[in-house]
């Protein structure tokens, strides 16, 4: 269940299955059964086909798993059936391919995946007769020093002919170290049955590594991070720094982009050809128009359009769609708000549930007053205003096209098309009161030395 590259472990290894386009594709569970059910019916829907789920019982072990998985095949079913593992997320569907296709090519009954690795604690080795043939697969507990030191691994990845793994399975026992069912007993009963086993060895190394804590979570997340990086690096987007970018692996992004250093582009973000994103800038589930430029931001469930221009230090939240050449600038922060083309929403500006039309102008300051504590209200305001600075739309409002308003006006009431709205209050100065009323401070020092200067005068109120 846990993620990385905006997938969970399980997705990528369903993934990689489903990419196969077996005939049947069957999930063993256990362990939190039900919460991890649940993801399996959202990963169904997400590679679009069906899954199977069988749950294993009391009986441990992986030749337990699998027969269990095979209670959810007919009966009457031949050929080959392939065993892979939730927790190895840079496992390919080519490599399954290549598997199969080796398998059935050398007319196996076992074919596993295997490969040569630097430090193989923790794994079952592979264990070769004088001919070089697959003998059998040891466990590591179940190991003496001579076996552990093999540096071939069991990657727990099998091709098997389903008759044969159906007849192995019956005679598996669990009388080994840690009292489980082992799927790799199957191999030395096949091999004492006259069978072919075989090993097919992969030089990624890293297809086969599993995450068995934090550390090889992460360890494995910045691998694949890597790899999708490169790969769109590869296929034409300008990377400015590898590695302080993060790239999910649902992200699309056309040739010609450029991302620069800081960025991270989750879900299943869209970016078209041209953009600019960065620096420093998230972006979740956001599609962004051509030739964009967002700098500095932080956005999910966004629309760009293209030649916009965001940031830097926005915050888009769900809903925000800027129009084509629309603005939305330092510290805007938007939501459920839908600006037209070529309207800016340029600084220190607050848009909540808010519709506002095309080449329209909102001055600085501003904020779209939507919540009256109990519920949410709408503003709209149409094409080609002028918003003066500190307005405050107190919703529900409208606008209509090319009114204008002073600053600092409070909008209560509807104004309409080509209207000025302002709210007038004069200005008082009560001269001398900083003197009076705040002695002593560098600002009546600073306010009497400029009386001073303009010589003796009255104390008086004036207004204007």
């Amino acid at each position: 269940m846990h993620p990385i590259a905006g997938r969970s472990l399980l997705h990528h290894a369903i993934s990689a299955a489903a990419g196969t386009e077996p005939e049947h594709l069957v999930v063993v569970l256990r362990h939190a059964r039900e919460q991890v059910a649940a993801h399996v019916e959202h990963v169904s829907a997400s590679v679009r086909r069906s899954v199977l789920i069988a749950d294993q019982d009391h009986v441990p072990g992986t030749g337990r798993a699998a027969e269990c998985a095979l209670t959810q095949l007919p009966e009457s079913l031949s050929g080959t059936v392939v065993v892979t593992y939730g927790d190895v997320p840079l496992l390919t569907t080519a490599t399954l391919e290549q598997l199969i296709a080796h398998h059935e090519e050398q007319g196996n009954a076992v074919t596993v995946l295997s490969a040569q690795v630097s430090d193989p604690h923790g794994y079952g080795r592979i264990v070769r007769d004088a001919a070089g043939g697959l003998e059998r697969i040891v466990e590591e507990k179940d190991a003496d020093d001579a076996v552990r030191a093999i540096t071939e691994i069991n990657s727990g990845i099998y091709a098997f002919d389903l008759a044969a793994l159906r007849r192995a399975l019956a005679q598996v026992s669990t009388e080994n170290a840690q009292g489980e069912k082992y799927l790799t007993d199957v191999i030395g009963i096949e091999r004492e049955a006259g069978s072919r086993v075989a090993a097919f060895t992969t030089e990624d190394v890293w297809q086969v590594e599993g995450a068995n804590d934090r550390v090889q979570l992460a360890q494995l997340g910045r691998e694949l991070n890597h790899r999708i990086v490169v790969a769109h690096m590869r296929a034409g987007v300008t990377v400015v720094d590898p590695e302080t970018t993060w790239i999910d692996a649902d992200v699309v992004i056309a040739p010609d982009v450029t991302v620069l250093p800081g960025v991270q582009l989750h879900g299943a973000c869209d970016i078209a050809t041209g953009a600019v994103i960065g620096p420093d800038t998230t972006l979740a589930d956001t599609e962004v128009g051509e030739g964009a430029q967002v700098i500095r931001t932080h956005g999910s469930l966004a629309v760009i359009g293209a030649g916009a221009s965001v940031g830097p230090f926005a915050y888009l939240r769900p809903g925000t769609e800027l129009g084509p050449e629309g603005k939305i600038g330092t510290f805007v922060e938007t939501k459920n708000a839908q600006i037209g083309a070529g309207s800016k929403v340029p600084h220190l500006t607050y848009v909540g549930d808010a519709t506002i039309g095309e080449q329209s102008n909102i001055g600085a300051s501003s904020v779209f007053v939507n919540y009256d504590g109990v519920n949410k209200h709408r503003t709209t305001i149409g094409s080609h205003v002028r918003m003066g600075s500190d307005t405050m739309y107190i919703a529900p409002v409208e606008v209509g096209d090319g009114a204008y308003s002073g600053a600092g006006a409070v909008i209560t009431e509807d104004v309409p098309a080509g209207a000025l709205a302002i709210r007038e209050g004069r200005q008082r100065n009560i001269e001398g009161w900083v003197v009076r009323k705040r002695p002593g401070t560098p600002a009546a020092q600073a306010a009497q030395l400029a009386a001073d200067s303009e010589g003796p005068t009255a104390d008086k109120e004036s207004r204007s």
